[in-house]
């Protein structure tokens, strides 16, 4: 992260200073529009009576304005490591090339572990979507230093067609290194559904890389007695449930859908609606402008918000939550792009900029 001694505040019009906090500056351009002030201030620095030069002072204060409320915003953006949507802490680091792993505490889950962020390390349970080293590099240091912690092993979900390299890996770096390296590996294919606990269970769904991949959804878990039965007093519903009978329904929610690298086609697969329809939808967004075209994404596997706008009548999540952005984007980029997004989708759409600077920095 990025020290705010290290953002370099922007400078205002010579006429400014001394300069005034935002407060200040507003309630004064407030007096300069109310009032006959700006006839005794263009006096004093020599200005004709112009409207014309009026204007032009009354600007340089607006303008100082929104440079300082710019300024306010990139510090805040700087500083924030995650976000706080639906009832879930979301955080981590993703810049496309470098690394990828997104965290969700509430969950004890890691999408992808990038280079092995250190709070990924408490987090029991981790879903690598494909093979790429920006999304699993970091995957036999997560294991190595949960058992230096002396964390139990953790369940590490991959798709099926890696599982063979991902064991010929560990057995390499256990006969190097001399260590267990204990973890359970599951090779989880789409379709397929693993319960983490009794009430939270994930599925993977298709995706579309340049190598293999997939995404994942969790979903939260409950029962609800059918309604036959909600009549029942609790003596006679016991007596059901004793009897083999079975009074509940399971229902499944969709928590948190994690896409990993894809191309916009998992837009337009029936098979994903659950990923679509997930409280909270965590997906890629590489390119954000007219300066890399929809071509470029799609020829390297990827995403341009271009698409995603396209598409974002198929999407029903109350939050969208981009990621792997390239790295020749500052914050204000990401910043424009989270506001064009936002006038296509009814959810909040925010965006993970750990690691990314601002333009004032």
């Amino acid at each position: 992260m990025i020290c705010e001694c290290y953002l370099r505040r922007p400078s205002l019009t010579p006429i400014l200073t001394p300069r005034f906090p935002l407060p200040s500056l507003h309630t004064y351009l407030q007096f300069l529009k109310k009032s006959n002030y700006n006839n005794s201030l263009k006096s004093s620095h020599g200005i004709s009576n112009s409207s014309s030069s009026s204007s032009g002072i009354l600007s340089s204060i607006g303008r100082a304005i929104e440079e300082e409320e710019e300024y306010r915003r990139a510090r805040a953006a700087v500083h924030k490591k995650g976000v706080d949507l639906e009832g879930y802490s979301i955080e981590g680091v993703s810049i496309g090339g470098h690394e990828t792993c997104v965290i969700v505490p509430q969950l004890k889950a890691a999408f992808d572990i990038g280079r092995c962020p250190s709070r990924a390390v408490h987090q029991n349970f981790l879903f690598i979507t494909h093979a790429h080293l920006d999304h699993i590099g970091g995957l036999p240091m997560y294991v190595a230093t949960r058992g230096l912690y002396g964390l139990k092993p953790p369940t590490v979900f991959v798709p099926p067609c890696i599982k063979e390299d991902v064991d010929k890996l560990f057995d390499i770096h256990r006969a190097m290194s001399e260590v267990e390296l204990n973890f359970d590996l599951v090779a989880l294919d789409v379709g397929e559904t693993y319960e983490m606990r009794n009430d939270l269970i994930v599925r993977p769904f298709t995706t579309h890389h340049v190598i293999p991949s997939q995404g994942y959804v969790i979903y939260s878990v409950r029962k609800k007695l059918r309604k036959q039965y909600v009549h029942l007093k609790g003596k006679q519903i016991e007596k059901l449930k004793k009897s083999g009978v079975e009074i509940t329904n399971t229902i499944m929610c969709p928590e948190v859908a994690f896409t990993g690298d894809t191309r916009s086609d998992f837009f337009l697969d029936p098979c994903n609606a659950d990923a679509l329809r997930a409280k909270i939808l965590i997906t890629e967004a590489t390119f954000l402008d007219e300066n890399v075209t929809v071509e470029h994404a799609r020829d390297h596997g990827h995403m341009h918000l271009f698409e995603i706008m396209e598409h974002a009548q198929w999407i029903r999540s109350k939050a969208i939550i981009l990621t792997h952005f390239s790295s020749r984007y500052n914050i204000e980029d990401i910043r424009q792009a989270i506001s064009r997004l936002q006038t296509k989708v009814p959810a909040k759409v925010v965006a993970l900029t750990e690691g990314f600077k601002s333009m004032y920095s």
